[in-house]
């Protein structure tokens, strides 16, 4: 049973009334759910998990547990999420083609979401403040297959120099005082008390007023935390609301029966019942609360914008370093996104990639990715990238390695070469059940070398 702190039951209690709060304790000593995602830019979707019980209103979205050592995993197939923390991102509504931010994004499940939504048009970028948390968060992207995102590692204020006024919509989901997932992780429930969630109120005003000034005019900010607290919640909104005259819009992508919705006494503006928040009693996942709002239209351009708009250049490659790239590349099929990659592609310190960002507008941050690297040249020969095989894998390939057996599987995950029966020569793409997870290249003795990242290895 969870030790909950008073202060935290009595705020409850007086909020949602004696009896209605006790159903909540009583929910949070309840195991937690958990969910997964399945990727529609991969070609094999075939997974081994059940499909029977469906996350409602989330796309390819089903309750089951996830091993991180499966190939449905590595290869980016599936991504394991709590089903509450679904939602902000299919509240987004994401269309091909929009510029689109997430601002807090690791570990990755929103990101993810958001960028297999832009099918490979437009842009995603995803920041994340923790050096660490942004480490993940590339690993996860990279292994989704998603070639239009730049990943940054950064804090709001350094973003918003760059991005003013950028960006069709924005997903914050801001870091918060964590009473949504006491049950899930009972550390947080050492950190809550009324000042920390005060403290907590103070850090998302900060993150948003950054984030606001990147929204372009006319554009949706969801804003979603982990909490249940009104001062985060209702009261944020409220402050939007007020600040910036944004409107609450209604959320019609949800359909939920047992979706709670906010409070309006809670909060000091009309259109908070147009909220939405998962209860622990409502039984769909960990807590969770979501608004989607719009910044009022204007005719704002500013000269960042101008200039931006003009400095993209065509980039060019040496006919040798062309050649070089194109003579691995000719083995596979390539998604629709990067087949006219030679127009495209740049190279830097011998990394070559298609960037989804011009370089101009990002000066002054730190980036671990921008696009899709396709691997790096080497002494007179190109070596293609992890980034490359992930996104390989939305198409279905003929000149790969199909592992045979799950030891042959676990010996490639730990970095071993393997001895293998083919005719293929060269680099060649890697799967197990075919899940297409990385490259190897076969030597003229038949053996495999190991081409999965250090990184990753187990």
């Amino acid at each position: 049973m969870l030790n909950l702190p008073q202060d935290f039951k009595n705020k409850y209690q007086n909020l949602l009334g004696t009896d209605e709060a006790e159903k909540m304790f009583q929910a949070m000593d309840n195991e937690s759910k958990k969910a997964y995602r399945i990727n529609p830019l991969k070609f094999n979707q075939k997974v081994s998990y059940a499909e029977n019980h469906p996350v409602p209103n989330i796309k390819k979205a089903y309750y089951a547990d996830v091993s991180g050592l499966d190939p449905e995993w590595v290869s980016g197939t599936v991504y394991s999420q709590d089903p509450s923390a679904m939602f902000p991102a299919a509240i987004a509504n994401i269309k091909p083609g929009e510029k689109v931010l997430d601002l807090c994004a690791a570990p990755g499940g929103k990101s993810t979401a958001l960028g297999q939504a832009l099918e490979g048009n437009g842009i995603l970028v995803a920041n994340e403040i923790s050096a660490s948390r942004a480490k993940v968060l590339r690993e996860n992207i990279e292994r989704w297959g998603i070639t239009n995102a730049l990943i940054t590692n950064n804090d709001s204020f350094a973003l918003a120099k760059n991005f003013e006024h950028y960006f069709d919509k924005i997903v914050v989901d801001a870091p918060c005082s964590g009473e949504g997932m006491f049950r899930k992780n009972p550390e947080a429930i050492e950190y809550w008390s009324p000042e920390y969630v005060l403290t907590c109120q103070k850090r998302q005003i900060e993150i948003l007023e950054q984030a606001v000034k990147m929204l372009k005019p006319g554009g949706q900010l969801v804003y979603s935390t982990c909490t249940f607290s009104p001062e985060e919640d209702e009261e944020i909104v409220s402050w939007l609301v007020k600040e910036y005259q944004m409107e609450i819009l209604t959320i019609d992508s949800i359909s939920l029966e047992k979706v709670s919705h906010g409070n309006p006494a809670w909060g000091s503006v009309s259109g908070l019942e147009n909220t939405i928040r998962f209860w622990p009693q409502d039984d769909l996942g960990e807590g969770q609360f979501a608004a989607l709002l719009k910044l009022p239209e204007s005719k704002i351009e500013t000269e960042k914008v101008r200039k931006a708009k003009k400095s993209k250049k065509k980039a060019s490659l040496s006919k040798e370093t062309s050649e070089l790239i194109a003579k691995v590349l000719k083995n596979f099929k390539l998604p629709i996104e990067i087949e006219n990659w030679d127009s495209r592609v740049q190279v830097r310190n011998d990394h070559v990639f298609i960037p989804a960002i011009d370089k101009s507008r990002l000066k002054g941050l730190k980036i671990l990715n921008n696009g899709l690297e396709l691997g790096i040249l080497k002494k007179n020969r190109f070596e293609p990238g992890h980034q490359l095989a992930e996104v390989l894998g939305q198409v279905e390939q003929t000149y790969r390695i199909n592992l045979s057996s799950e030891d042959e599987y676990k010996k490639y995950l730990h970095g071993e070469t393997l001895r293998v029966d083919t005719s293929l020569k060269g680099f060649v793409l890697v799967s197990y059940h075919d899940f297409i997870f990385s490259f190897g290249k076969v030597t003229g003795n038949g053996v495999l070398k190991n081409f999965y990242p250090k990184g990753l290895r187990i």
